[in-house]
């Protein structure tokens, strides 16, 4: 691994090969920078090097880090499972949450949501591979899910997310991500009030160049940038 920032343009240039690859635009994908176990000093590196987009996983993580880097021009994702007794302290921090996979998470939301008249940005965490380890809906509910969430009045549902398993061969996951674009389609011809298909968040280090080939916009890339953590 380089440094930091030369880790950065490695990544953006291995994205736009991804993106030009398959006739996409190298701008169409947003790369978010996942800060997991990441002391703020490096992840000042990585916002000096350009990343305007952080990921965290854990709540707490986010509070603290969001404290440390106050004065950076950033946006916060939150990309980690979401505990519904988190839900208050994040709710109005990120600019959108990618692992809404509950009714109850949808409700504990709206009702933070709603009394102050905002709108929460989410997308639907989906299992596509349906592996026991991992959280999100099984692809045949999300339909489904979603009919249910257009009664949410606070909800901006903006896309699908997806954690692939992890493979040494990336290719072996194409289906998972291929599966996700596909339920995406499904889900813009059902035209549901309130539920756009913007973003497919899916892609990590080690399988985000076969997400992009495959759709997505969104890719969560910590190790690439930040080397292995602890």
């Amino acid at each position: 691994m380089g440094g930091i920032r030369e880790n950065v343009a490695e990544v953006r240039e291995r994205i736009a090969r991804a993106a030009r690859k398959v006739g996409r635009q190298p701008e169409e994908i947003t790369l978010i920078a996942v800060t997991k176990n990441v002391p703020v000093e490096r992840i000042k590196e990585a916002v000096d090097a350009g990343i305007k987009e952080l990921g965290e996983n854990r709540v707490q993580e986010l509070l603290e880090k969001q404290a440390g880097l106050a004065e950076e021009d950033i946006s916060w994702h939150l990309i980690g499972h979401l505990q519904r007794n988190k839900v208050k302290y994040v709710w109005n921090r990120v600019r959108l949450i990618h692992s809404l996979d509950s009714l109850q998470l949808a409700r504990e939301l709206e009702k933070r949501a709603a009394p102050a008249g905002e709108r929460i940005k989410v997308l639907v965490e989906v299992n596509v591979a349906g592996e026991s380890s991992k959280f999100g809906l099984p692809v045949e509910a999300v339909p489904g899910f979603l009919k249910e969430l257009t009664g949410f009045k606070s909800l901006e549902v903006l896309g699908l997310m997806t954690v692939a398993p992890f493979v040494n061969d990336p290719e072996e996951v194409r289906p998972v991500f291929r599966r996700l674009r596909e339920l995406a389609g499904e889900i813009e011809a059902l035209a549901l009030p309130g539920v756009e298909m913007r973003y497919l968040s899916m892609g990590m280090t080690n399988d985000f160049e076969v997400a992009v080939e495959e759709g997505s916009n969104m890719v969560r890339i910590g190790t690439a940038i930040f080397g292995p953590r602890q």
